[in-house]
């Protein structure tokens, strides 16, 4: 699976939010802490927090017609 960067931090490892050769959408930030109010993702799932920004700009650039 190719991973195509379409909006990250300016520089670093940080938050990126990526797209897939196939259109489906990879995201990657910080792991979001364990709260006892919440309950745990299923497996194979994972919350990550990532900056509001970044996710608005990669709205704004995801390829469209894939």
């Amino acid at each position: 699976m190719k991973l195509v960067p379409v909006a990250t931090c300016n520089g670093g490892a940080c938050p990126t939010i990526y797209v897939t050769d196939d259109g489906d959408v990879v995201v990657q930030g910080w792991v979001f802490p364990r709260q006892r109010s919440h309950e745990d993702p299923p497996d194979g799932e994972a919350r990550v927090r990532i900056p509001r920004e970044l996710l608005l700009r990669a709205a704004d650039s995801l390829p469209t017609g894939i």
